[in-house]
């Protein structure tokens, strides 16, 4: 097990495209780490250069503190795990598993030992004798998982190991790759674009935007305390719902509005300075509930989509502007729904989570119960966050 630590890290690539930009980070020793964030944020690069893939443009990596920038990936001592498996076909489950000891000119007995009992934990004893051709997906990322683990390095690297799989393997190949983590206590990063695979999966979360570290943190401080406005629109699924609103009242009682109707903000001292001007709000979709009955202190909306996932169902709605009616009528024809909504006005869609047996009609409007009490708040010309939502303080 060792300690990994990313100093200063920067990758430039040509046309002065910054990929990683500076970059700070101590992996713990036996620590599994995951990288998250979106397409293109840099996360493949970092783990890249920690192998030795990637050459770095500035700063350094450290493993167990030395300084391993300039040393070739063979000489890291570090297995990783890539999307796509990159097994040899023409070799046998054996034979991939065992190369890179082979490799080092490990002793034949020793070198059939360890891949049989790698193998025997990893469900893989009856398979030893096929190609990758004969086996399914999630046979594949077993071997591909075998063939680093039967080295025992000094760190893992995946890099997105589980996206080929179909959703059922996945939750199943998450459960696994916990257990092993848990048994043999490697320190591990691990790359994602799936927040769900990073909250199930890691002791801690680093997440990464443009090139920049955004924070890092344990899943729940995360998910409670996100540190600006992308964490918090990030972590979390369906996503978080932000509006611009405008903070009145004193520091005893603030209101805000939304879509025309005024809701009482409860006690928060960190929004002492922005009462009188404008503040980001976040809610998440538990925050709303299906109100009985429509009142001033709820939220008319008309359901765009309805999503029923058995246990709970999601409304998409487009938040009002203005007043009560700008909601629309209390029943929308089918011809007045859009099919299709473009990029930009799908983003600014609110979700709201309601009950399994929430009575919901796409077009018809209901009221929605909104509880404040769950809002987060964020500054708007930086984006970081202000003030968390009463039950994460409470809870965190």
């Amino acid at each position: 097990m060792s300690v990994v630590r990313l100093s200063h890290l920067t990758k430039v690539f040509s046309h002065d495209t910054k990929a990683v930009d500076d970059l700070s980070l101590t992996i713990g020793d036996g620590e599994f780490l995951v990288l998250v964030g979106p397409s293109g944020c840099g996360k493949s690069t970092v783990l890249r250069m920690i192998a030795g893939l990637e050459e770095v443009s500035g700063g350094d990596v450290l493993i167990d503190g030395e300084d391993v920038t300039n040393w070739a990936p063979k000489e890291r001592d570090i297995a990783m795990v890539f999307q796509n498996y990159a097994l040899y076909p023409h070799m046998t489950v054996r034979e991939n598993m065992g190369f890179a000891l082979r490799l080092r000119h490990t002793d034949k007995a020793e070198l059939r030992d360890k891949v049989d009992a790698t193998a025997d934990l990893l469900g893989l004893s009856g398979l030893l004798d096929r190609r990758p051709a004969a086996l399914s997906g999630g046979q594949r990322q077993r071997v591909a998982m075998g063939r680093a683990m039967v080295r025992q390095p000094r760190v893992f690297l995946l890099d997105e190991p589980l996206s080929n799989l179909d959703a059922k393997l996945r939750v199943s190949m998450r459960a696994e790759l916990a257990r092993l983590h848990q048994r043999y206590g490697i320190t591990t990063v691990y790359v994602t674009h799936d927040q769900v695979e990073a909250m199930t999966l890691g002791d801690r979360i680093a997440v990464l935007d443009k090139g920049r570290l955004q924070q890092v943190g344990t899943p729940e401080e995360l998910y409670q305390a996100p540190a600006n406005r992308f964490v918090a629109g990030f972590m979390g699924s369906p996503s978080m719902n932000f509006a611009t609103v405008e903070l009145r009242g004193d520091a005893d009682r603030a209101a805000v509005t939304l879509a025309g109707r005024e809701f009482a903000v409860h006690h928060r001292p960190e929004l002492a300075r922005y009462l009188g001007s404008t503040v980001v709000m976040g809610l998440r979709p538990a925050a709303f509930a299906l109100a009985v009955a429509s009142g001033p202190e709820t939220l008319p909306v008309v359901p765009l989509g309805v999503e029923s996932l058995g246990d709970e169902k999601h409304v998409l709605f487009r938040l009002p502007s203005g007043g009560p009616d700008e909601a629309g009528p209390e029943e929308t024809g089918p011809d007045d729904v859009p099919v299709a909504v473009d990029e930009a006005a799908a983003t600014e869609l609110w979700t709201a989570k309601v009950g399994q047996r929430a009575a919901l009609t796409i077009g018809k409007r209901v009221p929605l119960t909104v509880d404040l009490d769950q809002a987060y708040f964020f500054d708007p010309a930086t984006g970081d966050a202000v003030a968390a939502a009463e039950q994460a303080v409470l809870t965190g």
